[in-house]
């Protein structure tokens, strides 16, 4: 069975307080005359389901081309954390995480996209959960909305290389063992990507 686990984009889509907002219009327009329609976006990279670059919080790191191919396809453990507030070491001790590595977290945050707007209260990877990460050996790590966690979380994950892929809509995803898929825009130089991702179980 397969599961698209991106958020759907549109102008209702919440964005990142101060990042740009999605929008799309009709560049040409076959009602107009035109021979084809072709749309113009106006959008963040961090729009929706994304992946970061490291030179999102590490300048000069590289941008999303530079990211390892392997990380985003192969083996991948949807984990569901349940209520808890934060994914810490304590949370991370209750997932069995040998030879795992890429890993997806479901939580409370999935509700957040049925609500209007940005909801600034979201759980997030402590960077002590990031530094258990890195040390498991983890390639790639996903969240259910739209940051992994500050900027310390962010720098733990990206300076080891660690993919972070953000924006996931988990909600009909059981937990469990599944094949990732994952398909970030190769923007060259730039510092996230929109992606589509899918889940084979």
């Amino acid at each position: 069975m397969l599961y698209d686990i991106s958020v759907p984009v549109d102008e209702s889509l919440p964005t990142w307080p101060g990042d740009p907002t999605f929008s799309r219009r009709l560049f040409s327009a076959i009602a107009d005359g035109a021979e084809a329609n072709v749309s113009e976006l106006r959008c963040g990279v961090h729009t929706g389901t994304h992946v970061d670059a490291p030179n999102h919080f590490i300048d000069g790191a590289g941008g999303i081309e530079t990211i390892d191919l392997d990380a985003l396809y192969g083996p991948a453990l949807v984990a569901d954390v349940g209520e808890a507030d934060a994914i810490d070491e304590a949370v991370l001790a209750g997932i069995e995480l040998d030879g795992v590595e890429r890993l997806l977290f479901r939580s409370r945050n999935g509700r957040l996209w049925e609500h209007d707007g940005f909801a600034s209260e979201f759980v997030t990877i402590t960077t002590g959960g990031a530094q258990v990460l890195v040390d498991r050996g983890v390639r790639l790590a996903g969240v259910d909305y739209l940051s992994v966690g500050d900027a310390e979380t962010h720098r733990i994950l990206l300076g080891a290389r660690i993919v972070c892929l953000e924006g996931l809509d988990l909600r009909t995803v059981p937990p469990g063992q599944y094949e990732l898929f994952c398909g970030p825009i190769k923007l060259v130089g730039s510092d996230g990507a929109p992606a589509r991702v899918v889940l084979r179980g």
